[in-house]
Formats: C-alpha cells, structure tokens, sequence
C-alpha cells in the first residue's frame, strides 16, 4: 500500500490539489452564488421570506451539525472513501434540482448538499495535508486550496446574476455537477487509497455523535432564530439553553466513554486548542463587522445596496490577494506566531471599528482590510497547528474541528451583533437612516465582537506558549 505523504512539490501533486481545490470551491461557492436567486426563487415558488432564508439555513444547520460525526467515520473507514462518497452524492442532489417544483423540495435538497459538504469538507484539510511531510508546503497547498475557494465566494454573486439573465435559477446550482465531477476525478487519480494501519480502529460513540451533532444543530439554530422571531421569543432562547444542556451532555458523555466520539484530551492540547481559538476568533469576526458593515453603510451613511457592496472590496480583495503574505511571513516568523500576529490583526481590525467607524468610510476600509488579512493567515495557519497537535489517525476530526470552530462562531458572531443592534436600537431598520442610536448600536456590537475575539486571542496565544513548553 502507497503512502499517502508521497508528494515533494506541489506540481506533482496537481491531480490531487485540482481535486481538493474543487471541493473548497464548492463550498465557498454554493451560498454565495444562491443568495441572489433568492427572490427569483421567492417568486416562482411562491416561498415566504422565512422559507427562503431556510433554503440556505438548511444546508448550514445540516453541514455544521454532521461534521464532527463525518469526521470521526471518515477517520476509520478512510477519508478518501467518504470524501468520494460525499462528491458522488452532492452530483445526485444537485441534478435533483431539475425536478423541484415547492420550496419544500428545495430545502432537502440543500439539506442533502449539507450531508454532502459535511462528508467533503473535513476530509480536504486532512489529506492536503497528508500529501506532503513538511510543514512549508503543506502551508502552500492549503493556502491554494483556500484561495480557489475564496475567489469563488468573492466572485459568486456577480456570476450568480450574469446567469440569471439567460438561463433559470436551477443552472446555480446545477453547476456543482460539473464541479463534483472535477473533485472526483482529481481525488481519485491523485491520492491514493488510505492505508488500514493509519486509519483509527476504536468503534464510533454513537451517544456522543448525537449529542454533538445535536449541540452543534442547536447552536446553529439559535441565531436563526434569533434573528426570524427576535428577543422578546422564548424559542430562540429555549434553543440556545437547550445547546448548552447538549454540550454539556456530551462534554460529560465523553470524559465517561470507553471510546469517545472525540478524545478531549486531544482538544486540550496546546496546539490543537490554541489553534481552535484563533480560527473562532478569526470566524466571529469576519462574519459580525461584515454583517455590521453592511448595513452600517446602507442605513447608517445611507449608501445604495450596490454602492454597499462595493463598499465591502478591501475585505474581498485582501481574502483573495492576502494568500501572497502567507508564506513569507511563516517563513520569517514562524507558523505559532505567524498565527499570533494574524489573530492580532483582526482584534486590531475590530477595535478600528468600534473607535473610528462612525468617522466616516474611510476607517470602515481600514478594518475591513485588517480583520480579511488576519483571517486570511489564521484561517490556513490555525489550520495547520491543529493538524501539527494530532495524531496521524485522528486528522479528519481534526479538519472537522477547525471546520466546525469557523462555522459554529460565524453565527455567533451575526447572532451577538444582530442582538445586540435589536437592544440597543429595537425599531424597524428602515427608522435606522443616518440615526445616531443605530450608529450607537453598532458601536456596542463592534466592541462586544472585539472583547470576544480578544479573548478567545488571548487564550489561544497562551494556549500556543505552553506549546512550546511541553
């Protein structure tokens, strides 16, 4: 049996990378480019606006929920065997959109394309980085890999609309065919088969996977419904204590299991967890100054939504062009404090924000730039230190980790802004136009965004430390 870490260069690893690059394009991509076919979709299938924020909720909830259990099988029945599997079902579930004639139809299948992205996702961070033995360029191959998909997150709605004008709201999604198709292909001829020793052998904790898909599920839930019913519901609530109960269940659940879904002593250490948190860090904020931008600029300087988006460019560009700074600056400092100072950059980013956002565009541009170019380091170099902390049979739960920290704190981060916008200022958004409260409420949510991020920095930096003292 071959080995998997059998490539020197990135040139010839290019069957494989074209492959994995494919499978993060798809998920960058997909939301992205359905979010402006949302009112075409609204119209030809008569959906309300609640139904239509759960033709993109659904994928969400599903991908975030299935990850750390996905993780854990892929991690015994072979990562390539599940990625492939995964791919094959994201083809089926996307020509299934031909046939979709209610929204209700709609939302399965994008249910599906979340079982599918839950199979996919975890699986390209832990066999990219399989493919090399070296740190350097394991860096290189996930920075290519996350730049493929960031250029499709950044050109995706721009696309999505070009092709609206010529050809139906099924061709948006239908393009994932072609796209699993190209991951197929390039997974299947470029890595070879995972070797039985170096899969892990422990039978999966089946309580364990239903109380961390449950708890991840809910928490995922809580800011949608924080933002469909707001406050003053007791669902949202009721959802968010019951993720707490969850997770402390399955906290509980797996200190006691003779063989748990996930070994927290591994979380625990220093590089594992301090990675965690800067890519939770890094995920929380990105996703609330976006939210907090855009409609700082609609409603607070009064911009138009296409002046609005354009306004959002510096984060766009530095996601895409910040790829360059990577590995020179690993190369120069090193992968910890590589990720130190790029964690660094987005509190800094934040804290821009919050002191000198209400000054004028000018400092918004400013921390939009920092937080992408912090984001855009951490999120591969944070990455990678999870990977560094792990064992080679527990690479996959890892990906799903990392995977899960940015998706679950991306929601925490629009629910904490979108919280506390409602509290601060609870009238109808369209009252919100160059008001003072509504710029007084985005300050408060830009400071409880750098607090949090703040601390999960802190705590990751120190976490880091004792790494290097083990």
């Amino acid at each position: 049996m071959r080995s998997p870490v059998q490539s020197r260069s990135l040139v010839e690893a290019w069957p494989a990378l074209a492959g994995l690059s494919a499978v993060f394009l798809f998920e960058m991509l997909d939301n992205s480019i359905l979010n402006v076919a949302l009112p075409t979709i609204g119209r030809e299938l008569s959906a309300s606006t609640t139904t239509l924020q759960w033709v993109t909720g659904a994928y969400s909830v599903v991908f975030g929920g299935l990850m750390l259990a996905f993780g854990a099988l892929a991690d015994r029945v072979g990562r390539r065997k599940i990625m492939l599997t995964g791919l094959v079902l994201l083809g089926v579930a996307s020509l299934a959109t031909m046939f979709v004639t209610a929204a209700w139809q709609l939302i399965a299948v994008r249910a599906l394309m979340g079982v599918a992205a839950a199979m996919t996702t975890p699986g390209s961070l832990a066999l990219a980085f399989r493919l090399f033995d070296e740190d350097v360029p394991r860096v290189r191959a996930t920075t290519l890999i996350s730049t493929v998909g960031l250029i499709g997150l950044a050109v995706g709605p721009t696309a999505g609309g070009l092709a609206l004008t010529v050809a139906p709201w099924q061709a948006l999604l239908l393009v994932n065919v072609p796209v699993a198709a190209l991951a197929f292909l390039g997974i299947r001829t470029g890595i070879p088969a995972d070797d039985p020793a170096g899969l892990h052998r422990e039978p999966i904790d089946i309580a364990g996977a239903v109380l961390g898909t449950g708890t991840i599920i809910l928490a995922l839930l809580a800011p949608t419904f924080f933002a469909e019913v707001g406050i003053a519901s007791a669902l949202p609530w009721g959802a968010a204590a019951a993720a707490l109960v969850a997770g402390i269940c399955f906290v509980l659940r797996e200190k006691t299991a003779r063989h748990p879904l996930l070994d927290l002593e591994l979380v625990a250490r220093p590089l594992v967890s301090s990675g965690l948190a800067l890519k939770a860090a890094a995920g929380s904020a990105t996703a609330g100054l976006s939210y907090l931008v855009t409609l700082h600029l609609q409603f607070g300087l009064g911009w138009a939504p296409a002046q609005a988006a354009l306004g959002m460019l510096p984060q766009v560009v530095v996601l895409i062009a910040g790829g360059a700074l990577i590995t020179p600056l690993i190369t120069r400092v090193g992968l910890t404090k590589a990720a130190w100072l790029s964690a660094t950059a987005v509190v800094c980013g934040l804290a821009v924000y919050t002191v000198f956002g209400g000054l004028g565009y000018a400092w918004i541009a400013v921390a939009l730039a920092l937080v992408a170019v912090g984001m855009r380091v951490v999120g591969v170099v944070a990455g990678t230190n999870v990977m560094r902390g792990l064992p080679s049979n527990r690479t996959t739960i890892g990906a799903a980790l990392v995977d899960t920290a940015g998706e679950v704190t991306t929601g925490v981060g629009i629910a904490l802004s979108g919280t506390i916008l409602a509290l601060i200022f609870p009238g109808a958004l369209t009252a919100a136009l160059h008001s003072t409260d509504f710029l007084t409420a985005t300050t408060y949510a830009g400071l409880a965004l750098t607090v949090l991020s703040a601390a999960l920095v802190g705590f990751g930096i120190l976490r880091g430390r004792n790494s290097h003292a083990a």
